[in-house]
């Protein structure tokens, strides 16, 4: 997708061959015409799998979720990191390991909101180690409820995200592809 590899470019901070900072659009502000494109962009490459719900992880997944939920006409679901008081029965749950943050988290969703059979697409913000989709594969699992793919705004394809997630049959689709990040500039495939 053209105009997200233009504002990474334009917007993207390297801040070393690991990490990629997109706060000016995507993970602190956000660019909301961007956020638009990308749930149509989203909504187009997985309209013919009939989803029935999008899942994600607070909070930098919630835009895009919410734009390719708003095309699709679907309802979106968010896993929680932190505990509430108001989410605690039927919890469906998986420990995620952040790449960024460096820290293990318990991600949990309300097991009210999927049900055994939903058609769930999977939208998130970043792919490096598959952790975080990974996590969510499993809270849909244990829901009973299919995954028919993952949206991935920016994947970081020097990282093995991409390959555990497809040895285990789920399709991966990703709107920039990062090959690299090396001298403040990023690269991609």
């Amino acid at each position: 997708m053209e105009q997200l590899k233009q504002k990474i470019r334009e917007q993207g901070v390297v801040l070393s061959d690991q990490v990629l900072k997109v706060d000016a659009f995507l993970n602190h502000q956000i660019d909301p015409v961007l956020m638009q494109q990308i749930g149509r962009e989203f909504a187009r490459r997985f309209r013919d799998q009939r989803i029935d719900k999008i899942v994600t992880i607070e909070a930098s997944g919630i835009a895009p979720a919410l734009m390719t939920a708003l095309e699709l006409g679907v309802p979106v679901i968010f896993a929680r990191k932190h505990r509430s008081l108001t989410l605690t029965d039927n919890l469906l749950s998986a420990s995620v390991y952040s790449f960024t943050k460096q820290v293990e988290s318990t991600v949990a969703i309300s097991g009210s909101h999927l049900a055994a059979g939903d058609r769930v697409l999977v939208i998130d913000d970043f792919l490096a180690n598959g952790q975080a989709a990974l996590g969510l594969a499993s809270i849909i699992r244990q829901a009973g409820a299919e995954i028919v793919g993952i949206g991935i705004v920016i994947e970081k394809s020097f990282q093995p995200g991409r390959q555990e997630l497809e040895k285990r049959g789920y399709r991966v689709e990703s709107l920039a592809r990062i090959q690299a990040l090396r001298d403040g500039q990023v690269s991609f495939l």
